[in-house]
């Protein structure tokens, strides 16, 4: 068996412990990899995502998440994860760089870029910038529950614009 396809398995199967809510052995699998194979950047982005969302370590989650840029810049999930947590830390200067590489990676879902963008805009007060990407991620939406999810971003929007 070829080292790449060892790893592979390794991490769809840290990839099922994650999703059957096992993280601490799928942690485990992860740091396999990535002590064996360093530049393996989907380890990466599943540690990022585990150190953001299960121990709000942001400094940990951003430092695995940089790493899977570096090593996987043609996978789409890391540019989603990693784009959360700089909007929950609000450093969006780095967003908004990291929203502009996104639009361009193959397989990228471009509705959920734009969303991020809107969350941005929204956070900073922009809001007929925050509207503008909102009504950009419907309109890349095929889901029809999601064009529902950002017309209510936008009236959300719309109203905060009133208050003012």
């Amino acid at each position: 068996m070829s080292s790449t396809l060892k790893y592979d398995e390794m991490f769809f199967e840290a990839d099922q412990l994650i999703a059957d809510r096992k993280i601490g052995q799928a942690m485990q699998l992860l740091y396999d990899i990535i002590n064996e194979q360093p530049d393996y950047g989907r380890a990466h982005n599943h540690l990022g995502w585990i150190y953001e969302t299960k121990y709000r370590d942001y400094a940990k989650a951003e430092e695995h998440y940089r790493a899977a840029l570096a090593y996987s810049p043609e996978y789409p999930a890391v540019y989603q994860n990693y784009a959360v947590l700089l909007s929950t830390v609000r450093k969006f200067n780095d967003l908004e760089k990291l929203l502009e590489k996104a639009i361009h990676v193959p397989g990228i879902n471009l509705a959920a870029i734009y969303n991020e963008y809107g969350i941005m805009n929204e956070q900073q007060g922009k809001l007929d910038a925050a509207i503008d990407n909102f009504k950009k991620a419907a309109q890349a939406s095929l889901s029809e529950k999601d064009v529902e999810f950002y017309q209510g971003a936008i009236r959300r929007c719309q109203t905060k614009k009133n208050l003012n």
